[in-house]
C-alpha cells in the first residue's frame, strides 16, 4: 500500500506580530509553500480548529504567553476535545521556565523551542518542522 502524502498546515498561534512575521519568512526564505494560518491567541486557534479552517493534516506552533487563552489553557482544551485530542504541536516561546517546560510535555507537545535559542531568525525551526512532516504519516493520509 503507498502513502500519498498531503500537503501539511501550520497552525501559528502567536500574539508577537514580528516572530510571527519571522516564521512566515523563514517559510518563504526556505522555498516551501506549506499552508501557514495565524491566530493571535489560543482562543483565537481553538475557534480556526473546530470550525474546520484548518485542514488536515496541521501542526500547530504554539506561543505560550499570549492574552485571553494562553498556551497551557490552549493545550487543556485541546487535549480534552475528542475532535482535536491528537493535534501535533510545537512550542515556541521565551520562557525557559523548568515548569512550563514539564506542563507543556506533559500535555504530549512534540517539542519544545525557546525563542532566544533558535538560529538565523526561526530557520532552524523550519527545518524541523519541514523534516518533521516529510517522513511522518499522519491520521486519515
Amino acid at each position: 500500500m503507498t502513502v500519498e502524502k498531503k500537503e501539511v498546515t501550520l497552525l501559528l498561534i502567536e500574539d508577537d506580530e514580528v516572530d510571527a512575521m519571522s516564521i512566515t519568512r523563514a517559510f518563504r526564505k526556505m522555498s516551501l509553500g506549506n499552508p501557514i494560518i495565524r491566530a493571535c491567541d489560543g482562543l483565537e486557534g481553538l475557534e480556526l480548529l473546530r470550525s474546520g479552517k484548518v485542514q488536515s493534516p496541521y501542526v500547530i506552533l504554539l506561543d505560550l504567553q499570549m492574552p485571553r487563552l494562553n498556551g497551557l489553557e490552549f493545550l487543556d482544551e485541546i487535549r480534552q476535545d475528542p475532535k482535536l485530542v491528537n493535534s501535533i504541536v510545537f512550542v515556541l516561546t521565551t520562557s525557559k521556565s523548568d515548569e512550563d517546560i514539564t506542563a507543556s510535555y506533559r500535555k504530549h507537545i512534540a517539542g519544545y523551542f525557546v525563542k532566544d535559542q533558535v538560529g538565523e531568525g526561526f530557520l532552524d525551526i523550519v527545518k524541523v518542522l519541514n523534516g518533521y512532516w516529510k517522513i511522518v504519516i499522519f491520521p486519515g493520509e
